[in-house]
């Protein structure tokens, strides 16, 4: 069988994405990506040089009332003949969109031509290119439960979200994990990390609690971005706390075994690959998220006792520290919150999605 997964845009659509790739392939089918022109796209595919794919011009919706709207609907008119394009040549049995605008023309283009169209929602509420390119498609998938009150009597499925199966194969123990990175085999470890560009709050909420972190047992694997790094390591380094300051990671299967506790945005991608290595977490959701859906994200893991919230706008080095330094000197509680995590996502999410698309009739 052929299939069509429209997955670009953010390390949150395209990971997630790639691991229904992944298992598809591994049935023996074929996948054509569609993905954004951007370079977190090119970067996370440059693992993946066997992958078919497209990238569409697109762009984010804008108001109603925006000059940009014009250039929105010229990328998108383009983006539908591309696909359209693709599937008079090679007709493909389903499509699925992974969310966000890159999405909606793959999608839009499917239903014109009467191939099954599933879209992946991964967050606890929609944002504005998943509510429109829902009313598009057969049935919506989902991360979390809680979203499918927000497409009302459209048929939805609760698959949770798919890891990348990179992540999955090829794990080294805690020990071996810490070494890699140039670390201490037996030091409690903290992780840092903002997403696949880094996060400019929690770099410099980090950066100012460095030295309130000093003179414990405890190291830090900090995922900055490529601007912040130097900044980042360079408190760390004043302060005397050890630490390894990577720009950017693309084998993060040798990075979250290292950890006892992370501090993370609350996007859905990254939610799950911390369920994925049970690992518990302090959140501290983008306040910018689209439908503040980062914090919705959050506190379904806080409600189960997975993590921990802390509010950016509101975050000091001062109330920061002492609430890592707490949790990581108590791995009585530290184990309790893994548990949790570690039912929050299920563990065969991909396989879900690609056998809903499978399954499907024309």
């Amino acid at each position: 069988m052929k299939f069509a997964i429209a997955c670009g845009g953010t390390g949150g659509h395209l990971f997630p994405g790639l691991a229904v790739a992944e298992v598809l392939r591994g049935q023996g089918h074929d996948v054509l990506l569609f993905v954004s022109e951007k370079e977190v796209d090119a970067r996370a595919l440059q693992n993946h040089p066997d992958l078919a794919r497209e990238k569409l011009p697109s762009i984010g919706l804008p108001s109603v009332f925006s000059p940009a709207m014009v250039t929105f609907l010229r990328r998108l008119r383009a983006s539908l003949k591309k696909c359209g394009a693709c599937y008079d040549k090679d007709r493909p049995s389903a499509v699925l969109g992974m969310g966000g605008f890159t999405s909606i023309a793959p999608l839009i283009a499917a239903r014109r031509r009467g191939i099954p169209a599933f879209l992946h929602e991964s967050n606890a509420i929609p944002g504005k290119a998943n509510r429109l390119a829902a009313r598009f498609c057969r049935a919506v998938l989902l991360g979390f439960d809680e979203c499918a009150r927000h497409f009302g009597t459209r048929a939805t499925h609760v698959t949770g979200t798919p890891i990348r199966r990179e992540l999955t194969v090829d794990v080294p123990s805690r020990e071996e994990a810490r070494l890699r990175l140039g670390l201490a085999a037996g030091r409690t470890t903290l992780l840092v990390m903002g997403g696949s560009q880094g996060a400019a709050g929690i770099n410099a909420l980090l950066a100012q609690s460095a030295p309130h972190l000093a003179g414990s047992d405890l190291q830090v694997i900090h995922l900055a971005g490529e601007r912040e790094a130097a900044t980042v390591r360079g408190a760390y380094d004043t302060a005397g706390v050890p630490c390894a300051v990577l720009p950017f990671c693309d084998r993060m299967q040798d990075v979250y075994p290292a950890a006892d506790l992370a501090v993370s945005r609350a996007g859905a991608a990254s939610l799950g690959e911390l369920s994925w290595f049970a690992l518990p977490a302090v959140l501290i959701p983008y306040p910018y998220a689209a439908e503040d859906h980062q914090r919705l994200n959050a506190e379904i893991y806080a409600r189960h006792g997975a993590a921990r919230i802390v509010a950016e706008r509101e975050a000091s080095a001062e109330s920061l520290a002492p609430l890592l330094r707490s949790l990581l000197e108590s791995p009585g509680s530290l184990e309790t919150m893994a548990s949790a995590t570690r039912t929050l996502a299920p563990r065969d999410a991909a396989e879900r999605v690609a056998a809903i698309m499978t399954e499907a009739k024309p």
